[in-house]
């Protein structure tokens, strides 16, 4: 019996593109929120991450995932994660490229949606490493809040070389943080912490505690939730001390995790261990909300990511595989399918970068105070507190249901490829695990859609900026402004009755976030995508599950814009 021919309808791998050129829908949202003039960096950055050799990297990453080292040969602790060199690699290039700190670095206009275009591909093509790369971003604004500390701070976080060593933070070309916020107790009810402060009278602290899950332990510094009298404090905690002596910082164990398995998250215990305080005593959770509003924006992209890598290979698949005598992309039930998952992506990533223009208009310019918003993205006048506004609720609501779309996303994808999707040598069984942690970290489902309700409920100025933004393109679709009216109504209810809407703020927040991103792609995408959105999503062809299109010429439009 000969042997069957390796190229015996198979699709070849989808190595060697541009992942950002093919990406119409990135390219577009780049143009339209005034980051053009970063098109060519990232079209650099699509080359590269879409290569063979760095596809190669981000599945070492994973197939050799980070272990524990606390002891060394002589029974001393070192309380270390030793990475294998890929990750190191990926995690360099992330760095290099400013995926974690340039929107804050070089703050023109656009910025924020040029980092964030970054961001995606690179988390597009692994995304383990996208965690210490997310949250060095996020603690920007949380560090310059406290200018004592944002004088030594700033620079190393602004830094774009990577260096793992465990030295003295001076001593490095840049720095990257970490998050040690959870406890076993309390999960994300963050104020029944016990982790103890004591304040030392010069600005630190001595912190003796634990926590449940300290995400990318081998970071130079991270931020930490302590009890002191005056209530719940932020600190930031070096990994190493500027004598070149170890912080006390032990390493309990590594979690076994569902996904995310290039990166490490650990245990860690704290035995009389140094912080620097951020903010004010016992305001600690004023202090990290610029850092959690950032990191949820960044779930939201890192799904947003997921999906283009999910609905790209399915896409590839479908376009090589024959079956039944033909091509499976040319066969109106797959078409279908494919078509529906390029429209949640074209949803989502509209959404997302909306949210990253917002930061560019919410933040201050260069020769401002990048600090001056402290905790409330909703305090300052005129435009720049419409759009902080904005960013706060529609934020939270993008969290809610894009996160929440990712894992069934990546299912319906995986199942496109049939038996080969369900196998480890295919990218998509690591994105199918990997989906559900962006739903989880920062807030899962009932987090988050509460937070929507008490943004509502306690901030006016929320709704009406959100109002504003879903008000504009009223006319352009009669079943999207049907749509738009039931979700007024509900913000309006739920401003009201607080109390009384808990029971449906899942419902509010799916509502809120579907309009969202119909408006955006109305004003936005071209109008196969917008059309073919509003009626699977909000009309007369909205059905459970994908693969609800009807309009074969409409589909195969859609999926022109895919690669």
């Amino acid at each position: 019996m000969e042997p069957t021919p390796a190229s015996a309808n198979q699709p070849p791998p989808r190595t060697d593109v541009d992942e950002f050129s093919s990406n119409a829908a990135l390219v577009d949202a780049v143009r339209r929120h005034g980051a053009g003039w970063a098109s060519a960096e990232l079209a650099g950055i699509g080359r590269l991450t879409g290569s063979a050799e760095f596809a190669e990297h981000a599945r070492l990453a994973n197939v050799h995932p980070p272990a524990l080292r606390s002891l060394d040969r002589y029974g001393e602790r070192t309380d270390e994660v030793n990475y294998h060199p890929a990750y190191h690699h990926v995690l360099g290039a992330a760095v290099a490229h400013g995926a974690h700190t340039s929107s804050w670095a070089d703050p023109r206009p656009g910025a924020h949606a040029a980092r964030a275009a970054a961001f995606m591909l690179f988390a597009q093509a692994e995304p383990g490493h996208a965690c210490p790369v997310s949250m060095t971003h996020a603690a920007v604004p949380a560090v310059v809040g406290e200018p004592a500390v944002a004088r030594e701070w700033l620079p190393r976080l602004l830094g774009d070389v990577y260096d793992p060593r465990l030295v003295p933070p001076a001593a490095k070309p840049g720095v990257l943080m970490g998050m040690a916020m959870t406890e076993r107790q309390g999960g994300s009810d963050v104020r029944a912490n016990t982790t103890r402060a004591v304040d030392a009278g010069d600005g630190t602290a001595r912190i003796t505690g634990a926590k449940w899950f300290c995400s990318a332990p081998m970071s130079d510094a991270f931020l930490v939730l302590a009890q002191e009298d005056a209530g719940l404090s932020c600190f930031l905690m070096p990994r190493v001390l500027e004598d070149g002596s170890r912080n006390p910082f032990r390493l309990v164990r590594l979690k076994d995790k569902l996904g995310n398995r290039s990166n490490a998250s650990a245990e860690v215990e704290f035995d009389d261990t140094l912080g620097w305080r951020l903010g004010e005593p016992g305001r600690g959770v004023r202090a990290i909300i610029p850092m959690v509003h950032e990191t949820r924006l960044d779930c939201v992209l890192g799904t947003a990511a997921g999906m283009r890598q999910a609905v790209a290979e399915a896409v590839w698949h479908a376009r090589h595989r024959r079956a039944f005598g033909r091509l499976l992309a040319d066969q109106p039930a797959m078409a279908a399918v494919l078509a529906d998952l390029a429209l949640e992506y074209e949803g989502a990533v509209a959404l997302g970068m909306r949210l990253a223009a917002a930061d560019d208009a919410a933040w201050p310019r260069p020769g401002g105070d990048l600090g001056a918003a402290g905790g409330d993205l909703g305090a300052a006048g005129g435009d720049l507190g419409r759009e902080r506004a904005f960013a706060r609720i529609a934020t939270a609501v993008a969290k809610y249901w894009v996160c929440k779309r990712g894992p069934g996303h990546a299912a319906e994808a995986l199942e496109c490829l049939g038996g080969n999707g369900y196998t480890e040598d295919f990218p998509l069984a690591l994105r199918y695990r990997e989906q559900p942690v962006m739903a989880i970290w920062e807030g899962s489902g009932n987090v988050v859609a509460l937070d929507v309700l008490r943004a509502l409920a306690r901030e006016p100025e929320t709704a009406e900026a959100l109002a504003e933004e879903l008000e504009r393109p009223r006319g352009a679709d009669p079943e999207l402004d049907a749509h738009l009216e039931r979700a007024l109504a509900l913000m309006a209810d739920a401003a009201r009755e607080p109390e009384e809407a808990q029971r449906w703020a899942r419902a509010l927040a799916e509502t809120l976030a579907l309009a969202l991103e119909a408006v955006l792609l109305v004003e936005g995408a071209p109008s196969c995508v917008a059309e073919a959105f509003i009626a699977s999503r909000l009309g007369r062809e909205r059905r459970l599950g994908y693969g609800c299109l009807s309009d074969t010429a409409r589909a195969e439009e859609i999926l022109a814009r895919v690669m």
